[in-house]
């Protein structure tokens, strides 16, 4: 069953009841532009076809009741009482409750049954499809909702703020706003954005999940991130986009030498996605993949934020190669285990996948999961 089937039967099973609603929203995959949406770059993610979804009806009294399949258990909370992070996972909801109660919205309380198909601590942005498919929800019933980039601004500041995690924009924008077919270009200085489609002879897009998890608000993420504002502020600049290589090869007196491999990331990527860009516009998928590899060395090396065994999913992905049918490989998402992303031929998919299966399972002694994905559309509510 998918997780809106599933959403609905945990909650006939829970409540006694039908629900009124289920919110839905996909987990994403970056194709490339990783670590610089809190950088004022340029990212280019799709929605995936795996979703979240949120299985809901009122009630009379002021409280959240919230059931997870996942956690296979029953979470409550009261809409009059003070609402403080507690370092779990329902923080995403209930950060998003606290945030909609400071609009002007009618606070109304709910039963919750949540499933899921995007694999927690992947880095496929489980978290920012839980915000905005509540949100959505939540919006609906409240009397408040939101055009998706004001919603996904609010559920990025939900993140970042309460939750604790300092994100950029992207996940809850192409969350938000994801059409199929098309990935979706950000421009995280300006929050704007462009529809780039993917041709019909595009790539497959293969998962590969190296099965290690990450947790990113434990530090990683957040030093990454105050290192580059660090190397920004030394440099002089309000932007990483008004800074050039050039400007930051002469400014080895200025920064120290992670500041200076964390700046050569970030300007490095930006280059990298406006290319991938014109490479997807031109179907010269070839070429697309070699700015996959660039930019998974650079996020290894520069930004070191890769592990054993996602580097080794790309070596071998790279030594497979054209007469594999592989076009290019690279981590995706914050880093520190998670997904690696992968252009495939369609028709080379299960060969690569048997190849990479026993030769990951055989390396570490776990085994990696495999998808295939492709451009999916936004998050969504359901009245039934």
């Amino acid at each position: 069953m998918t997780s809106f089937q599933r959403s609905i039967a945990s909650y006939e099973a829970q409540f006694g009841s039908k629900p009124k609603w289920v919110a839905h929203a996909p987990g994403r995959v970056n194709l490339i532009g990783e670590h610089i949406d809190y950088n004022d770059g340029f990212v280019l993610p799709a929605a995936i076809d795996r979703r979240l979804s949120i299985a809901a009806s009122p009630v009379n009294h002021p409280e959240i009741l919230i059931y997870s399949e996942q956690e296979k258990q029953q979470v409550h909370f009261s809409l009059d009482a003070p609402l403080l992070p507690s370092g779990k996972w329902t923080d995403y909801v209930i950060g998003v409750v606290e945030y909609w109660r400071r609009l002007e919205t009618r606070p109304v309380g709910l039963k919750l049954a949540i499933a899921s198909d995007v694999p927690y601590g992947s880095g496929l942005s489980s978290s920012a499809a839980l915000e905005m498919a509540f949100a959505t929800l939540i919006g609906e019933v409240w009397g408040l909702e939101l055009d998706p980039v004001a919603k996904a601004l609010k559920c990025q500041q939900v993140e970042s703020d309460f939750v604790g995690m300092p994100c950029g924009i992207m996940d809850q924008f192409v969350v938000g706003l994801a059409r199929k077919d098309y990935f979706l270009k950000i421009d995280c200085q300006s929050n704007t954005h462009e529809f780039i489609k993917a041709g019909e002879q595009f790539p497959a897009l293969l998962i590969i999940n190296s099965n290690v998890k990450h947790a990113l608000t434990d530090g990683g993420y957040a030093s990454r991130r105050a290192q580059c504002e660090s190397a920004l502020f030394k440099l002089g600049s309000a932007s990483w986009r008004s800074v050039s290589m050039e400007q930051l090869s002469g400014s080895a007196g200025k920064l120290d030498e992670v500041e200076l491999r964390r700046g050569r990331h970030v300007i490095s990527e930006m280059h990298r996605t406006l290319e991938a860009c014109e490479r997807i516009q031109a179907s010269d998928y070839q070429s697309l993949g070699e700015l996959l590899y660039q930019s998974h060395f650079s996020l290894r090396d520069d930004f070191e934020v890769s592990c054993p065994e996602l580097d080794w999913i790309v070596n071998r992905m790279q030594s497979l190669g054209g007469r594999e049918g592989v076009y290019g490989c690279r981590i995706t998402g914050g880093g520190f285990g998670g997904c690696a992303v992968s252009l495939v031929d369609p028709e080379a998919v299960k060969r690569v996948i048997q190849i990479i299966a026993h030769d990951y399972l055989e390396a570490f002694g776990v085994s990696a999961g495999f998808f295939l994905t492709q451009p999916s559309a936004g998050c969504a509510l359901s009245k039934l």
